[in-house]
């Protein structure tokens, strides 16, 4: 009878378990990507705005009298960090000329306080920082830019004129370049 009761508890609590997970699961459904995010945001309460892809494509077509300079980038990645000082002072020189840099970070979620906030803080990092938090990249990368295999750095230059793509790192000289196709 002891044993009978210990394995009707078991089953009860590992149903239960699977009850609220389902539930929770619908919930994600029905609410779409916006409660992940808001669940996200709360949990690691990081510095910068988290976004999945429909929330952050608008900003890779805003069609105002700026021009963008939107760099894929994270904390791991050796050619990202090495070129980061490069958008820093274009953002820097720039932004009185109606050019804007946005910083968008791609490191796991389990970094965002650990790695990315500390960096950013220690470079003092004035551009605009956001993480975009979708693990469908396979469905988003091709949106960003067809010619995009998905590796990083990447950097999209645009203004409501011209666009164009680079899956490749920059040196100072090769960015302002590019930049001044956009901006003359």
């Amino acid at each position: 009878m002891n044993k009978l009761f210990t394995l009707g508890l078991i089953v009860s609590i590992f149903s239960g378990c699977a009850e609220k997970k389902e539930q929770k699961k619908e919930t994600v459904e029905t609410l779409g990507n916006e409660i992940v995010m808001e669940e996200a945001e709360e949990s690691t309460d990081v510095k910068f705005p988290v976004y999945d892809f429909d929330g952050f494509e608008p900003m890779l077509h805003k069609e105002d009298d700026k021009t963008y300079v939107v760099n894929f980038w994270a904390t791991w990645c050796k050619p990202c960090i090495a070129e980061m000082p490069y958008f820093e002072r274009i953002n820097s020189e720039q932004k009185d000329n109606n050019v804007e840099v946005i910083l968008v970070n791609l490191d796991m979620p389990n970094m965002w306080k650990t790695r990315l906030e500390p960096f950013v803080e220690n470079r003092g990092i004035q551009s605009k920082v956001v993480i975009l938090d979708d693990p469908k990249q396979n469905d988003w990368i091709p949106k960003v830019s067809e010619e995009w295999g998905g590796a990083i750095p990447a950097t999209l230059i645009y203004n409501k004129d011209k666009r164009t793509f680079y899956e490749r790192g920059f040196t100072y000289e090769e960015l302002k370049e590019e930049l001044n196709k956009f901006t003359k």
